[in-house]
């Protein structure tokens, strides 16, 4: 599933999301997601989330 459509993305999903301070560098950093935080239907960057542990970051890869 693509990480670009709000549709996709639910809270409590397993995720894999870029940090700003990462992009560069393209790491990806693994979570569960606490809240949605892009209002649009769709984001070609990714959907910017919230993760559980406060992280915030736009989603790359949805695991579960």
């Amino acid at each position: 599933m693509s990480g670009t459509q709000r549709a996709n993305i639910k809270s409590g999903l397993e995720v894999k999301i870029v940090l700003k301070q990462d992009q560069r560098t393209g790491k990806l950093t693994q979570g569960i997601v606490k809240d949605l935080l892009t209002n649009s239907s769709n984001h070609p960057h990714g959907i910017k989330v919230r993760l559980q542990s406060g992280e915030v970051g736009r989603v790359k890869e949805i695991l579960s």
